[in-house]
């Protein structure tokens, strides 16, 4: 039997698809044979073959499996000479919201470092709010040569903490930490209470040293030499960074560094951490992630690598073929429709579903995104709502709940930023959004179809400033409408496919917007939404099961202003369909949009009572509503 056209595969079997422990995992082919193909499947590490008859699905035939466990899986089918791998991992390796935070900001003493017992204190109100995993950049000590200090200036006082990328000194390296934050078994109880209430935590591994590191002279041979014979520090034009050295990954005792780079993770793991945060995966050489990254996963198949590699797509996907869990993408500078749905598509609707998975962080403690310096609390809202659906990870840098957008002019660098000095936050502070953070991840929690990530289909709207999309997983249906622009209010039509959710043409239906409450009548594919950036800059639709009812459709209570309306409406329509009058078109026009269509678009300002009457007004004169009429009115 000759198979052909085996699926999902990358490259022959080189590297490794992936999956997640919580869904089958399909794989197809084709064949000329009338016979139905055998998959075989089993884990890497055992030695015998399961079998299951693969279906025919129109011209393919189709088989699954369930990889109950994390690890790596072989699979292949009888008549095809390869054997394939899949990584399983974990579900909370494509569905997780990520928090960002500091451990020594945590505290309440201006000037003081905070600590994991205060980062403890932290736990209920990071829980409240949804996060599921809580990721902590490097805590280790801090060097002090070079050490900057404020915003990043070159001299540090006496009592300026330093960078916590620039790690090590006299007192440990990558396997110690920072004697100000606590010790490793106030670490582990920090880590144990997150645990218990359900959170995860992530630690930043950046493979790189300051000139204090134990390493530097326990191993000078591990780092990249200038021609005067002294250590070369990092530098990445036209910056420079005194105080951190990179690594050189090929020594002449290369084995023995690479084991002690993968002695790193296995450490923390021991500790409880489960998800690393990689710094600059992207300045590494690609077999050293490859190596390690795999033998971590032998001894623990659950570990999530994280790239925070800002760079082009072919390392990104690179990075991510190798084996990296997730990826940081450039989402945190798209804003635009177009550039949206050009960027997502890409990852979310092509092969790259096979390997990757982008995680939509909103800022980073380097990364002030300019449209959240100056489009205030409904931009903070909007971007989070947007990263939150379009991909099924997503994460925050703290302060960003607190609407915190205070950068240098002209750019994303925040003022006082806590990568250099101690900071003591208000987490209470006025016009914060935590409330509708936390509305966000339960809708999140509560909706399957937001927990995947290539389910992501891109619907039609006709303004620009409009993006329109939904996600499905079986009879959960999610549509998303999104003013893009904080600063405006916008309205258009949507196009909703409800030939593929199972609602004719002609039909009514509810949808329920999710962050309101609030339930409107919709009609076949057509519809239209009014969105308000001040109130509500995104909506989170959920079509509903409930039967259409007249109490639905046609308030009880009359409503005598839309009686009004309606009669001086269809007046001036008739003005315009017997006399081609410009100037009734006109006034048609302003009269809509002034009084009618805020009341009638789904949005903040629909008046269901108005709308009931006003359409039952049109349905008279053979229209489906007052928007139809409006829109087919001649001239329009």
């Amino acid at each position: 039997m000759k198979i052909k056209n085996v699926y999902p595969e990358l490259e022959g079997g080189l590297y490794s698809v992936k999956t997640e422990t919580d869904r089958e995992f399909l794989i197809s082919c084709e064949t000329e044979s009338d016979k139905n193909p055998v998959l075989k499947y089993k884990k890497s590490s055992e030695k015998k073959w399961k079998t299951v008859l693969m279906l025919k699905a129109g011209e393919k035939y189709v088989g699954s499996f369930l990889p109950k466990s994390p690890g790596f899986y072989q699979y292949g089918i009888d008549g095809y000479d390869k054997i394939l791998e899949v990584m399983a991992e974990k579900k909370y390796a494509r569905f997780a919201s990520w928090y960002e935070m500091f451990p020594r900001s945590q505290g309440t003493q201006s000037g003081k470092s905070g600590t994991f017992a205060d980062s403890e204190k932290r736990l209920p109100d990071i829980k409240k709010m949804g996060f599921d995993v809580i990721y902590l950049p490097p805590i280790h000590p801090i060097g002090k040569a070079f050490r900057k200090g404020p915003n990043n200036s070159l001299t540090a006082g006496h009592d300026d903490p330093g960078c916590p990328w620039a790690i090590g000194n006299e007192q440990g390296g990558h396997k110690s930490i920072e004697p100000q934050l606590g010790t490793i078994d106030d670490f582990r109880h920090f880590v144990k209470e997150a645990n218990k209430t359900g959170i995860e935590i992530a630690l930043d591994i950046a493979l790189q040293c300051s000139p204090d590191h134990p390493y530097v002279k326990e191993h000078p041979e591990w780092f990249h030499k200038r021609a005067d014979g002294t250590i070369a520090y990092a530098e990445n034009p036209p910056k420079k960074y005194e105080d951190i050295y990179p690594l050189n990954f090929y020594p002449p005792n290369r084995e023995e560094m690479w084991k002690e780079m993968k002695s790193i993770f296995i450490f923390w793991r021991k500790q409880g951490v489960t998800h690393f945060r990689v710094d600059n995966p992207h300045t590494k050489p690609t077999e050293f992630w490859k190596w390690v990254i795999r033998e971590v996963k032998k001894e623990y198949p659950d570990t999530v690598f994280f790239a925070e590699a800002f760079t082009n797509y072919e390392k990104l996907e690179e990075l991510a073929r190798i084996g990296f869990s997730q990826s940081y993408t450039y989402f945190t500078w798209r804003n635009g429709k177009n550039e949206l749905i050009e960027y997502v598509l890409k990852l979310t609707n092509s092969y790259l579903t096979n390997f990757l998975r982008a995680n939509f962080f909103t800022n980073t403690p380097d990364i002030c995104p300019p449209l959240i310096q100056t489009g205030g609390r409904p931009a903070f809202k909007m971007r989070l709502a947007i990263a939150s659906t379009l991909s099924s990870l997503y994460g925050i840098y703290s302060g960003y709940e607190l609407c915190d957008g205070n950068a240098y002019p002209g750019t994303e660098t925040y003022v006082d930023s806590e990568k250099y000095q101690y900071k003591v936050w208000d987490w209470n502070k006025p016009g914060n959004i935590k409330d509708y953070i936390g509305k966000i991840n339960e809708i999140r929690r509560t909706n399957p179809a937001l927990q995947y990530y290539d389910n992501l289909r891109i619907y039609n709207s006709t303004n620009d400033n409009v993006l329109f999309y939904g996600k499905k997983y079986k009879d959960n249906i999610i549509l998303i409408a999104a003013n893009l622009n904080p600063n405006e209010i916008h309205d258009a039509r949507v196009t909703v496919p409800v030939e593929k959710f199972g609602i004719s043409s002609d039909e009514d239906y509810i949808v329920e917007e999710l962050i309101t409450g609030k339930k409107y009548v919709w009609h076949g594919r057509e519809n239209y939404v009014r969105l308000e950036p001040q109130k509500e800059p995104v909506y989170l639709f959920r079509i509903s099961k409930d039967v259409v009812t007249r109490s639905h459709s046609e308030r009880s209570e009359e409503s005598q202003l839309a009686l009004q309306h309606s009669k001086k409406f269809f007046e001036l329509r008739e003005k315009v369909v017997k006399h081609n009058d410009v100037y009734a078109r006109r006034e048609l026009a302003t009269f809509f949009n002034n009084e009618i269509l805020w009341r009638t678009y789904t949005g903040e300002t629909y008046d269901e009572n108005y709308a009931g009457t006003i359409n039952a007004e049109a349905k008279k004169l053979g229209f489906q509503s007052i928007i139809v009429a409006y829109f087919t009115t001649p001239g329009h």
